[in-house]
């Protein structure tokens, strides 16, 4: 009888150490974690910034090199992407869809694909990617996280909306407020 009460005895040791061990890691992940209070979401950009220079960039598929400095005077959507993110894949017909509505009143869309895993970074997976998903509008390569960095993006999919002026002045981390995002893109093509 002894032996059988230490096999269950023995198990609920084993269970309260993991339980006391994960507790433990997961303080220690969150006070290692930068405290960043922000959650994806929408948002007016606290005081409009200037948009940062397309950087980097491996390869432009769609498109010739772009420079922000270039696109003054339109109103652009920088769309952070990667083509196996599900999420990225769910707000994909919402920008083909702004794209095709609005790039002949000034709007220009710049998918800005930056791998994830070590096989996004080939050239031919993005182009299959662009091609199965119909995509039209500029997409650049940032195998090497230089236009991320540049804009301090933490989030796939991201949208950086940028005024006729070059200043990001909205962005919007993550799925959903497509009816925000479209107000605010319809916004800054009616301003002059």
């Amino acid at each position: 009888m002894f032996t059988r009460l230490r096999t269950p005895a023995l198990i609920a040791l084993l269970v309260a150490a993991a339980a006391s061990s994960a507790a433990a890691i997961a303080s220690l992940d969150a006070s290692s974690a930068p405290m960043n209070n922000a959650s994806p979401s929408a948002k007016q950009a606290n005081g409009s910034h200037a948009a940062p220079e397309f950087t980097g960039i491996d390869k432009w598929l769609n498109s010739d090199p772009l420079t922000v400095q270039q696109l003054r005077g339109k109103v652009v959507l920088v769309d952070f992407w990667t083509y196996t993110c599900i999420n990225c894949i769910h707000v994909l017909p919402y920008v083909k869809a702004w794209n095709q509505k609005y790039k002949d009143q000034g709007l220009v869309v710049v998918g800005v694909h930056t791998p994830e895993y070590s096989f996004e970074r080939d050239t031919d997976n993005v182009q299959k990617a662009i091609k199965r998903f119909g995509i039209t509008y500029p997409v650049a390569q940032d195998n090497h996280y230089a236009t991320w960095s540049a804009y301090d993006n933490q989030y796939w999919p991201a949208f950086y909306l940028v005024d006729k002026k070059g200043q990001v002045v909205y962005t919007h981390f993550g799925e959903g407020d497509y009816d925000q995002t479209e107000a605010e893109i319809k916004a800054l093509l009616a301003k002059n």
